[in-house]
């Protein structure tokens, strides 16, 4: 859940930055980006906790239970359809919470290369070629973050799809082998993100070398060429 509300979050910041460059940091100031992160993490644990909250199978255990004939606390089978609903996983997860971001990521995504591609097929102004560096810089960003996006998408959209049919369609078969490699895919996703960012954004890069000589090889990272300070195009 913290995931896409992040993609998200970074989605309309690569929007404003190409859409208002010259009132972007009057509009995205630290303090609304600290409340904008705030605001992810809260949700996120809201979401993912909800089902601590009531809205899990407890109550089909404890029927399935009595209907046995069995006394005391329900013995439950620690399973992830047993204990989680799937009401819970496709109405309020996935078509509320998953779904519609990814859609109006896309859009977003969408509609910032339309204006970066517009931008870089006007003329240069005064002084030449400064708004040509700017929006090439921002092209090279948007297309390495649309990549992190249809990553997310290929590692979860699998999973979800096997909970529509588990809801919808409770008797038809599901390839135990399919199920494990969904699963596989929505953890490989948390370690292929950094790996993205690394390769294809230099500010991550050049911070994770930072990091792994500083705390891991105990040594003064390398120099390694920054990017030039941030630009704003003039028009």
């Amino acid at each position: 859940m913290s995931s896409i509300l992040a993609l998200l979050a970074i989605a309309v910041d690569r929007y404003l930055r190409v859409k208002i460059p010259l009132r972007y940091k009057t509009v995205v100031t630290p303090r609304r980006a600290a409340v904008a992160i705030a605001g992810c993490w809260v949700l996120s644990f809201v979401v993912g906790l909800t089902p601590m909250f009531g809205w899990n199978n407890l109550h089909a255990v404890e029927r399935a239970w009595a209907a046995n004939g069995s006394v005391g606390e329900p013995v439950i089978k620690c399973e992830f359809e047993k204990v989680i609903s799937m009401e819970y996983m496709v109405y309020f997860n996935f078509f509320v919470w998953v779904l519609p971001p990814l859609l109006l990521m896309v859009l977003i995504y969408l509609e910032v290369f339309y204006l970066i591609r517009k931008q870089l097929n006007r003329k240069p102004s005064a002084p030449p070629g400064d708004p040509q560096r700017y929006y090439g810089k921002e092209l090279k960003i948007a297309k390495s973050l649309a990549l992190i996006l249809f990553l997310f998408a290929l590692s979860w959209l699998p999973l979800h799809i096997f909970n529509c049919i588990t809801l919808f369609c409770p008797s038809c078969h599901k390839p135990t082998i399919l199920i494990y490699i969904a699963i596989f895919l929505t953890h490989g996703n948390s370690a292929m993100n950094p790996i993205v960012y690394a390769f294809r954004i230099q500010k991550f890069r050049v911070t994770f070398l930072k990091i792994w000589n500083n705390h891991f090889r105990c040594q003064p990272a390398p120099a390694v060429d920054e990017d030039p300070p941030e630009e704003r195009p003039d028009d």
